[in-house]
């Protein structure tokens, strides 16, 4: 994802403990992080900036990460995790994107028994965020 980050100069932080003990696969992690820092850079225009947070709690980790992108409608926000619609609309660059990214998310935390969710505001941003339990 550096590659396409530097294409549009998106600055990227990250805000996490230096260390996570987590009872998780670690395979399916990588991946919802990897959808879910693709889909912000995908959205964030030029020399915009994606945050990615890692806050505790007492028996869980939430995960997050926040853009400075075009944002989604809150008519949207239902359909993008469900299988039964399609929604998927073009990056700040036309990029192309299925529409399953965000719905295979939620399958694999829900499978780690965390939860997932949104914030966004159209021409502010999004945040999306998911929950794990600690071990």
């Amino acid at each position: 994802m550096k590659t396409s980050s530097e294409e549009k100069a998106i600055g990227i932080s990250l805000n996490a403990p230096l260390k996570l003990e987590l009872n998780a696969d670690k395979a399916m992690i990588e991946t919802v992080l990897r959808n879910l820092i693709s889909n912000a850079i995908k959205f964030t225009p030029f020399k915009g900036e994606v945050i990615i947070t890692v806050e505790e709690a007492e028996n869980e980790y939430l995960l997050s990460v926040a853009d400075s992108g075009v944002g989604i409608d809150k008519v949207n926000f239902e359909k993008l995790f469900r299988i039964d619609t399609s929604y998927s609309t073009l990056g700040t660059n036309n990029e192309k994107g299925t529409g399953l990214g965000l719905i295979l998310c939620k399958e694999f935390i829900e499978k780690h028994k965390g939860k997932v969710g949104l914030e966004s505001e159209l021409g502010v941003g999004s945040r999306f965020y998911f929950t794990l339990p600690k071990t």
